[in-house]
Protein backbone atom coordinates (compact mmCIF):
# COMPACT_ATOMS: atom_id res chain seq x y z
CA UNK A 1 0.00 0.00 0.00
CA UNK A 2 1.28 3.47 -0.87
CA UNK A 3 1.69 5.83 2.04
CA UNK A 4 0.49 9.42 1.67
CA UNK A 5 2.99 11.74 3.36
CA UNK A 6 1.74 15.10 4.55
CA UNK A 7 3.73 18.23 5.43
CA UNK A 8 2.65 21.44 7.09
CA UNK A 9 2.50 23.02 3.61
CA UNK A 10 0.21 20.34 2.15
CA UNK A 11 -3.17 21.49 0.86
CA UNK A 12 -5.86 19.51 2.74
CA UNK A 13 -8.26 19.36 -0.23
CA UNK A 14 -5.52 17.93 -2.48
CA UNK A 15 -4.51 15.37 0.15
CA UNK A 16 -8.19 14.47 0.60
CA UNK A 17 -8.43 13.77 -3.13
CA UNK A 18 -5.43 11.44 -2.90
CA UNK A 19 -6.96 9.68 0.12
CA UNK A 20 -10.24 9.19 -1.76
CA UNK A 21 -8.46 7.80 -4.82
CA UNK A 22 -6.53 5.26 -2.73
CA UNK A 23 -9.64 4.22 -0.77
CA UNK A 24 -11.66 3.74 -3.97
CA UNK A 25 -8.86 1.57 -5.37
CA UNK A 26 -7.83 -0.51 -2.37
CA UNK A 27 -10.36 0.14 0.42
CA UNK A 28 -7.92 1.78 2.84
CA UNK A 29 -5.24 4.47 2.93
CA UNK A 30 -2.34 5.31 5.25
CA UNK A 31 -1.38 8.93 5.90
CA UNK A 32 1.83 9.86 7.72
CA UNK A 33 2.65 13.22 9.29
CA UNK A 34 5.49 14.47 11.51
CA UNK A 35 5.06 17.69 13.46
CA UNK A 36 2.08 19.66 14.69
CA UNK A 37 1.48 21.53 11.42
CA UNK A 38 1.63 18.38 9.34
CA UNK A 39 -0.70 16.49 11.69
CA UNK A 40 -3.13 19.43 11.53
CA UNK A 41 -3.18 19.29 7.71
CA UNK A 42 -3.53 15.49 7.72
CA UNK A 43 -6.51 15.54 10.09
CA UNK A 44 -8.22 18.25 8.02
CA UNK A 45 -7.61 16.17 4.89
CA UNK A 46 -9.10 13.08 6.55
CA UNK A 47 -12.23 15.07 7.48
CA UNK A 48 -12.61 16.44 3.95
CA UNK A 49 -12.07 12.96 2.45
CA UNK A 50 -14.80 11.58 4.69
CA UNK A 51 -17.22 14.17 3.29
CA UNK A 52 -16.17 13.45 -0.32
CA UNK A 53 -16.62 9.69 0.20
CA UNK A 54 -19.95 10.12 2.03
CA UNK A 55 -21.30 11.81 -1.11
CA UNK A 56 -20.59 8.51 -2.90
CA UNK A 57 -22.23 6.41 -0.17
CA UNK A 58 -18.93 5.30 1.36
CA UNK A 59 -18.62 5.53 5.17
CA UNK A 60 -14.95 6.04 6.04
CA UNK A 61 -13.36 5.87 9.48
CA UNK A 62 -10.00 7.19 10.66
CA UNK A 63 -7.82 5.40 13.19
CA UNK A 64 -4.85 7.45 14.47
CA UNK A 65 -1.71 5.90 15.93
CA UNK A 66 1.86 6.86 16.78
CA UNK A 67 4.53 5.52 14.46
CA UNK A 68 8.33 5.59 14.36
CA UNK A 69 9.12 7.14 10.96
CA UNK A 70 12.37 7.59 9.05
CA UNK A 71 12.83 11.26 8.14
CA UNK A 72 16.05 12.04 6.23
CA UNK A 73 17.91 9.29 8.05
CA UNK A 74 16.59 10.23 11.50
CA UNK A 75 13.94 8.30 13.41
CA UNK A 76 11.07 10.53 14.51
CA UNK A 77 7.76 9.83 16.18
CA UNK A 78 4.89 10.81 13.92
CA UNK A 79 1.21 10.19 13.46
CA UNK A 80 -0.17 7.54 11.16
CA UNK A 81 -3.81 7.85 10.16
CA UNK A 82 -5.33 4.67 8.80
CA UNK A 83 -8.47 5.53 6.86
CA UNK A 84 -10.72 2.74 5.62
CA UNK A 85 -14.23 1.87 4.61
CA UNK A 86 -16.53 0.83 7.42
Amino acid sequence: MDVIKVSSRSVPKAVAGAICAVIRESGSAEVEAVGAGAVNQAVKAAAVARVFLAEEGIDAVCMPSFEELDVAGDTKTGMKLTIEKR
